[in-house]
């Protein structure tokens, strides 16, 4: 039998053992839902502005992708669970004070909010395919008739869902590198710039990609203050907190969040960007797909660097 004499009962694995529960797909789902949120709030902006015209890709191919995203997002998330079958208990009560209740409801109506708008447009997307149900067509004509109603409504749920994805994080105490405030603000601006890069990837408009340059463009510059906001914050926090930010500052993620989000997500595309709007030639590919893949590593060093930290001594 071999004795073992415990100084003290804080950080010991066995008394108090660091739970690491939430892995990729949690960054997979958190990283689709912020971009479906910042696509979605771009088409219904334009559309209660009238200015759809402008934005054909964003308010049709980007609404397409959304559901794409919502769906593999919301698998993600339906993987990750541990009692898968218990699921439907998050719909049979609404708690305000829950960030997950405000998330599990506002997923619910802008996932059925987003294949109603795609809809509305099923006769321009897919004009080869003919609705023989009469009800149907009726569905798309009165959609379309009002689709800026719909859009009114899908409007302040993707800034709810954008920043619901932060939120989700801070409200956890126990862990110092999420429990701030910044991180709601932070992860919506994220979202909103990876939505205006996915926009940018796929619209053969040049005027369109020029507009979603400058909106990601200065997207990026926000997401850069809240981020330097959030370290000197931190800088200026208890000492716990201080710890919390050596593993993003001099820790096992520091290589990956300063040099593939800081630098090849934010600031190498946003150089690119405004060498674009300067005039000169940039193959608009490569800062949106750099954007997007900042987007999600900074969710994937979020949430692995967060449940290494803990309030505990």
């Amino acid at each position: 039998m071999q004795e073992e004499i415990f100084i003290s009962g804080r950080n010991l694995p066995k008394i108090d053992p660091s739970l690491e529960i939430w892995h990729f797909p949690i960054s997979l789902y958190l990283f689709l839902g912020g971009m479906a949120a910042g696509i979605i709030f771009f088409a219904s902006l334009f559309t209660v502005l009238k200015r759809e015209k402008q934005v054909q890709t964003a308010i049709k191919t980007g609404m397409v992708i959304v559901l794409f995203a919502l769906s593999i997002g919301l698998i993600a998330l339906f993987y990750d669970l541990t009692h898968k079958l218990y699921v439907w208990r998050l719909y049979t009560t609404v708690r305000v004070e829950s960030p997950m209740s405000w998330g599990a409801w506002v997923l619910l109506f802008i996932t059925i909010g987003s294949f109603l708008w795609v809809f509305s447009y099923f006769t321009e997307l897919f004009p080869k395919l003919n609705l023989k149900i009469k009800w149907l067509k009726q569905l798309e004509q009165f959609l379309s008739k009002n689709r800026r109603n719909l859009a009114l409504i899908l409007l302040p749920m993707s800034l709810i869902l954008g920043i619901y994805t932060g939120i989700l994080l801070s409200a956890f105490n126990a862990r110092p590198l999420w429990n701030n405030a910044i991180l709601g603000p932070l992860f919506l601006v994220s979202g909103l710039s990876t939505g205006a890069a996915c926009i940018i990837l796929f619209s053969k408009d040049h005027f369109e990609r020029k507009l979603f340059s400058q909106i990601d463009l200065a997207l990026i510059f926000i997401e850069l203050a809240l981020i330097v906001h959030m370290i000197m914050g931190m800088y200026a926090g208890s000492a716990v907190q201080l710890e919390a930010l050596d593993i993003l500052i001099g820790g096992e993620y520091t290589v990956m969040f300063f040099v593939f989000v800081i630098i090849l997500g934010l600031i190498f595309p946003a150089i690119l960007e405004g060498i674009e709007l300067l005039g000169y030639k940039v193959p608009v590919v490569v800062p949106a797909i750099l954007i997007l893949m900042g987007g999600l590593i900074f969710r994937m060093v979020m949430i692995e660097a967060g449940q290494l930290t803990r309030y505990l001594y």
